[in-house]
């Protein structure tokens, strides 16, 4: 057997056994001899695309393409024209993409006849009609793909409309049927029925989607199937940056700070080409953010957060929250506003909702926090979302606690509480503990408010979560109840009870006189008094000052 013929047969049994670098390495080596066709060149593509190598991936396309349109063989011409688009549309160059996409569609004018390739190029049609989430316009695309795609026998198409479709159904609020047809394409992803790149589009794919709806369950399960499939392919590396992502975040969720921290640092690191591992980057740097700001990291927080900005992710809300961590709330709540005010789509806002209405109490935005509360239950309601409800119900508790209604407080806590257990998810476990405990410590229980204090400190201390531990401490500590006062308010209440005016505070806190004007009235509400000198004189007999 000739040369060329060796490398060729090599790079083709490479290619049917997953081993990627080796299949491109050969068929990359026998181009070199003599021009591969158009079939082989397909799978010196496919090759690349695993790898990550995007300009060779689109490169052995374009020649594909040309050769199929030299053997007159148009429709298959046509599909390589749709993979050239999508590679540049997920790369950011909606020019080049919307070129290959309409370089197709003139192509298929031409050739009159009926081919599954028209229900490729419906494909931007609905990523489009999704990203702006007009979900029934998607759905009806995703089922003419689907329609056409069976019809012709195309696996691979197929299940990625009925994959669509059941995004479109979760976004429109038929979550039951949605995830129930998301199960269905799991059972034919999972057991390897479609191609490669179809099956690591469908796996990233689903897993967003559900993540994005606040389906965990769902996507944990995807993500660990995930995970089986990128460790049967060690040579693979375009879809390992987003699948570490993923599940550093579920790590994370579960407890398993430290090695969701590495998982992270091995995304950013180490997987790096190709467009889905570029989109990977920027989430692997926000989540190392988020853990190292739980540990009371600040500095190395900041870092991550501006290193993910520079990649192209909006650092928020963790940035505001840090900012709060840090004891400037003035700073948190510009940031969040500013997230807020930008995002439109519910499920956007909703991720933001929490630390919003955190950041509003804060600072004595209690109506803005309420409005809040109100969005993201009506949300949770639509979703019927475990993560949500349990959201949405420590948030309401949260905010009926600094109301001073500790009764009405507790029965959200323990709701939150329960739905949190149920989803295994520790740190947030620990958090509703703290609320419970200052709800009972309200109410004049202080036996059970020690108990659920001295829990959350115990879980804080064995996640490494520093500010919190030392917080928890400090109510354990003997330190009077703060009467339902933010601990900006509490600030503010020492400064009054010192005699300082509205100016002075300000200047002293780097806050406004207005801003200092509503903290002060307030605490004037919460303490039941009408003036700074009786508000003194409370803050001295219960020892806040």
């Amino acid at each position: 057997m000739p040369d060329t013929a060796r490398k060729l047969e090599r790079g083709r049994t490479a290619y049917a056994a997953s081993a990627w670098a080796d299949a491109y390495e050969s068929l990359a080596a026998a181009d070199q001899f003599a021009p591969l066709g158009p079939e082989d060149l397909e799978l010196l593509a496919r090759s690349a695309y695993m790898l990550g190598r995007d300009d060779e991936y689109v490169g052995a396309l374009e020649r594909a393409h040309s050769a199929y349109l030299d053997a007159d063989d148009v429709a298959r011409a046509v599909r390589c024209t749709f993979w050239i688009g999508h590679n540049w549309m997920f790369r950011g160059a909606p020019a080049r993409a919307g070129g290959w996409f309409g370089r197709g569609q003139r192509l298929l004018e031409e050739l009159g006849q009926d081919c599954v390739e028209r229900a490729y190029l419906l494909i931007p049609v609905w990523l489009e009609q999704m990203g702006r989430e007009d979900f029934n316009a998607g759905y009806a695309t995703a089922v003419e793909a689907a329609e056409i795609a069976e019809r012709f026998g195309d696996a691979d198409l197929m299940w990625a409309a009925r994959d669509e479709q059941a995004r479109a159904l979760i976004g429109q609020g038929d979550v039951e049927t949605g995830l129930r047809l998301c199960d269905e394409v799991f059972v034919v992803v999972a057991r390897g029925e479609l191609s490669p790149i179809i099956t690591g589009i469908l796996y990233c794919n689903t897993i967003i989607f559900c993540r994005d709806a606040f389906e965990l369950r769902h996507a944990q399960e995807w993500t660990r199937a995930l995970t089986d499939w990128c460790d049967r392919q060690p040579q693979m590396v375009a879809h390992n940056g987003l699948c570490l992502v993923h599940r550093a975040e579920f790590t994370q969720l579960r407890g398993g700070w430290q090695e969701a921290m590495e998982q992270a640092r091995d995304a950013a690191d180490r997987f790096t080409k190709g467009a889905l591992n570029q989109i990977a980057v920027s989430k692997a740097l926000y989540r190392q953010g988020e853990i190292y700001r739980l540990r009371g990291e600040f500095a190395d927080a900041e870092s991550a957060y501006r290193e993910a900005s520079r990649w192209g992710s909006d650092p928020q809300p963790g940035l505001a929250l840090l900012r709060l961590a840090q004891g400037n709330g003035e700073a948190a709540a510009a940031a969040i506003r500013r997230a807020v005010t930008e995002r439109t789509k519910p499920l956007e806002r909703v991720a933001l909702l929490p630390a919003y209405i955190e950041i509003m109490i804060d600072i004595g935005e209690r109506e803005r926090a309420a409005g809040a509360c109100d969005e993201l239950a009506e949300i949770a309601d639509l979703q019927k979302s475990e993560v949500l409800n349990a959201m949405s119900a420590q948030q309401r508790g949260n905010l009926l606690l600094t109301e001073g209604d500790a009764g009405s407080a507790l029965e959200s806590l323990r709701v939150a509480s329960r739905l949190w257990r149920d989803l295994q998810a520790p740190y947030e476990i620990a958090c509703v503990r703290v609320l419970v405990g200052l709800a009972c410590r309200a109410l004049g229980d202080e036996d059970t408010a020690a108990m659920e204090l001295e829990a959350a400190r115990d879980a804080f201390e064995q996640l490494e979560a520093k500010p919190d531990y030392a917080r928890v401490e400090l109510l354990l500590s003997g330190v009077p109840a703060t009467h339902g006062l933010t601990d900006r308010e509490l600030e503010v209440l020492r400064l009054v009870a010192a005699g300082k005016s509205n100016r002075e505070i300000g200047a002293a806190l780097f806050i406004s006189e207005h801003t200092v004007a509503r903290h002060v009235q307030n605490l004037f509400t919460k303490l039941g008094v009408t003036s700074r000198t009786a508000a003194g004189a409370f803050a001295y007999e219960h020892k806040l000052a």
